[in-house]
């Protein structure tokens, strides 16, 4: 489908592709960031966002909140954060002599976690157990998060002082991490235009209930055995290039995807493939997303980073090696 471009969607268009055009009224550019936050919505996984400052991340959660509905907030994360200012705690009421519940900024249906690396590991981890559990226990009540629920991290990669670097076993919680970079001309001449008019205002295309639907409906889109095959043996191969006959790439890899990535990566297929207006996942479901659902899964050697070999390239050349299923089940 094309929503490149705002404007009206056509009126054979489904309700998510009336979302992405609402949402197209306030972001220019960014076509990948905006189809993989719906890929991780009705897939019920979380992003991890990498780039400069200025390239309308916010704006994008912010405009994508609205366009289905749901609630919206931003938590800036910075050092001195604690895990009560995210998850809320406990608060003594003199009235009644009682201790009430104060329900966090992550009671929400989609949350930014901005710049999540300026926290301690204190603070990441409480955000990712949230993420995992979908729940919050303070004292002796756990409270569920409202559903749907997306967590969109973002992290500053042109800064390293005061930072805290996400460990790997918590960077293994996002479903993707996507990796944004600077407008081309044309679009940013458009980002100024933009500017100089009054905001657009977002209309509600659906509600969160509606979107808990198209999540089932997700769930009902056919993944064909050979293409689970296909997603474990690229897991695989990331852990053992030699599996596709890349054995000089093996000293670049300390470690490879864990299985949860197989798992993020047929889930996200699944989705988008529903995105794509199609009742069945084909190859390229996956192989393009494939980069954004593992290139923060591999924990590269040091030989890799004097050799300046990215987690990028190695997945590439994986893909390119690895032969492609034709699945059975495409006409199902």
């Amino acid at each position: 489908m094309n929503w490149s471009e705002a404007g009206s969607p056509p009126a054979s268009a489904g309700p998510v592709e009336k979302v992405l055009y609402e949402v197209k009224k306030t972001i220019v550019g960014q076509d990948p960031l905006l189809e993989r936050l719906i890929v991780a919505l009705l897939a019920r996984g979380h992003i991890l966002v990498e780039g400069v400052p200025g390239l309308a991340k916010t704006l994008a959660v912010k405009s994508l909140a609205e366009a289905i509905g749901g609630d919206f907030h931003r938590v800036q994360f910075t050092p001195d954060l604690v895990p009560a200012d995210i998850l809320g705690t406990r608060v003594y009421h003199q009235p009644t002599g009682e201790f009430q519940v104060s329900l966090g900024p992550v009671f929400t249906n989609l949350l930014l976690a901005d710049e999540i690396n300026r926290a301690p590991a204190k603070v990441q981890s409480a955000l990712l157990e949230v993420m995992q559990e979908r729940q919050v226990t303070i004292g002796r009540e756990t409270h569920k998060v409202p559903n749907p629920f997306l967590v969109m991290a973002t992290q500053n990669p042109i800064e390293s002082e005061g930072t805290y670097p996400l460990p790997e076993a918590q960077v293994d919680r996002f479903m993707m991490k996507v990796v944004i970079g600077y407008p081309s001309a044309t679009e940013e001449f458009v980002v100024v235009e933009r500017a100089l008019a009054p905001a657009a205002v977002i209309q509600r295309i659906i509600d969160p209930e509606t979107l808990v639907a198209l999540q089932q409906e997700a769930d009902r889109v056919y993944v064909d055995p050979s293409l689970i095959e296909y997603a474990v043996q690229l897991a695989h191969a990331s852990r053992e290039p030699g599996r596709v006959g890349l054995t000089d790439l093996a000293r670049y890899v300390t470690f490879g995807a864990s299985p949860r990535s197989s798992i993020s990566l047929v889930l996200a297929g699944r989705a988008l493939a529903y995105i794509r207006g199609r009742e069945y996942v084909v190859p390229e479901d996956l192989s393009d997303l494939a980069l954004d659902v593992l290139r923060h899964r591999l924990v590269l050697s040091y030989e890799a980073l004097s050799d300046e070999v990215t987690a990028d390239m190695i997945l590439s050349k994986i893909l390119a090696n690895l032969s492609v299923p034709e699945p059975a089940g495409r006409g199902r």
